[in-house]
């Protein structure tokens, strides 16, 4: 079955080839964030989106159904341009499955073990280093802990006035416990703080080993992007990262390098693209040694291109930082950053609603957009410039495309522009 709404035009699309050297087919590759959502949902979502990517750019796409494996779902999106057509395999990797044994756990216990891994964070160093580092991250850090607190102080000081009220501790006592349990249970699931505990629940437990069966399914996406990369049916190999996925892409590069040193220089292009990253989240724990290690090898190496994108609006990522040199390691000229708004990516009314909800900003670096953009979740999917030439574009896609969704003949972006790793490059 074909989804995308313009299947049924893409016969009178022009049959132009795209410019020489341009992107015909691609392995896309996505990690999302610790959000619990199975492959079925994404696809949806990801269907759904491309609507925006239609309109926004003029082009025209059709959509396989997923195939399903234990590891994620593989999908096909063809897109079609006024001079330029690609092919996209699109592979999920799913870890929502991992994320369903901590939900599985009572809300209280969930939100237990998030205080001590809040703690451990604390204890090795993250926090100080997030507040040196990047202070909104810092606050939403605090998030969980201090709601939990306040619920505490509120619970606490109804007790208290209780039991002047009647002379009795017992009751004042009583009633503390039951409204801090009943705040928890209620107002604390409204806030998704049984999630947000979570989160770092499993962060703490990364920091030191992966889970074996995360490190497995890593495994296999590594020996995966080696093998396409070996079989050279397709012209670029993209990795993308979102959130803690970012963290998630970097480890697969480390091991896919261990089994191909020669990743990237050999074959087809391959790109590390991390959005929205949590790599200082676990990097910038006392204890993340073996991240901090991979994290080295994937920086020096000169055969896959890394590119991250950070945002202002998006208190989840580590803004205007080096992922490399901020981490205590020495900076190696990469990534590229790019720091993109987020406003420029919407509707300014639509913008103004979700101002606020830190989540769904969060997560528009994996959204369809509503203007052309130095950022495109799904040009870099589906577009015919290799990522590499679209990172260093002045304006990334929006330098390329005429207005009618037409690929603008040129030479390849010059790649001066891939600095020094503490060099941020600013994108309007």
């Amino acid at each position: 079955m074909l989804r995308g709404g313009d299947a049924d035009r893409d016969a009178q699309a022009p049959n132009r080839e795209a410019p020489t050297g341009r992107i015909a087919r691609r392995l896309f590759i996505h990690i999302g964030g610790f959000d619990p959502a199975p492959p079925e949902q994404v696809y949806r979502l990801f269907a759904r989106e491309t609507g925006r990517f239609r309109r926004v750019w003029s082009a025209l796409t059709t959509m396989t159904e997923p195939e399903h494996r234990p590891d994620g779902a593989d999908w096909t999106i063809e897109t079609t341009g006024r001079n330029w057509r690609v092919s996209t395999r699109i592979r999920l990797v799913r870890w929502d499955d991992l994320m369903e044994a901590y939900a599985a756990a009572p809300w209280w216990r969930r939100i237990g073990r998030g205080v001590l891994a809040c703690l451990d964070f604390v204890v090795g160093g993250a926090l100080h280093r997030y507040v040196r580092t990047a202070w909104r991250y810092a606050l939403f850090f605090l998030y969980p802990p201090l709601t939990v607190l306040a619920f505490a102080v509120a619970a606490g000081l109804g007790g208290a006035a209780l039991s002047r009220a009647t002379g009795s501790a017992l009751a004042g006592a009583l009633l503390g416990a039951a409204a801090f349990t009943a705040l928890l249970s209620g107002p604390g699931r409204w806030f998704k703080l049984p999630l947000a505990f979570d989160d770092w629940t499993f962060a703490s437990a990364y920091v030191r080993v992966p889970p074996k069966i995360l490190a497995d399914r890593l495994d296999r996406l590594a020996a995966d992007i080696v093998a396409a990369a070996r079989d050279g049916e397709v012209d670029e190999i993209v990795l993308l990262g979102h959130s803690l996925g970012a963290v998630l892409a970097v480890d697969a590069i480390d091991r896919a390098l261990a089994l191909e040193p020669d990743l990237g220089r050999t074959g087809p292009p391959v790109a590390l693209v991390t959005v929205g990253s949590s790599v200082l989240k676990i990097a910038l724990h006392g204890r993340a040694a073996r991240f901090r290690a991979a994290l080295a090898r994937v920086a020096v190496a000169d055969g896959p291109f890394w590119v991250e994108y950070q945002a202002l609006s998006d208190v989840m990522n580590f803004y205007k930082t080096d992922p490399v040199g901020d981490a205590g390691l020495v900076p190696s000229g990469r990534p590229l950053v790019r720091v993109v708004r987020i406003s420029r990516m919407l509707d300014p009314d639509y913008y103004r609603r979700i101002w606020g909800r830190f989540f769904r900003l969060h997560c528009q670096f994996v959204r369809g957009n509503d203007r052309r953009t130095a950022y495109d979740y799904f040009m870099l999917a589906c577009g015919p410039l290799a990522v590499r030439e679209t990172a260093c574009l002045p304006d990334g896609p929006a330098s390329a495309f005429a207005t009618d969704g037409s690929l603008i003949e040129r030479a390849p972006a010059n790649v001066a522009a891939e600095r020094a790793g503490s060099e941020i490059v600013l994108a309007q």
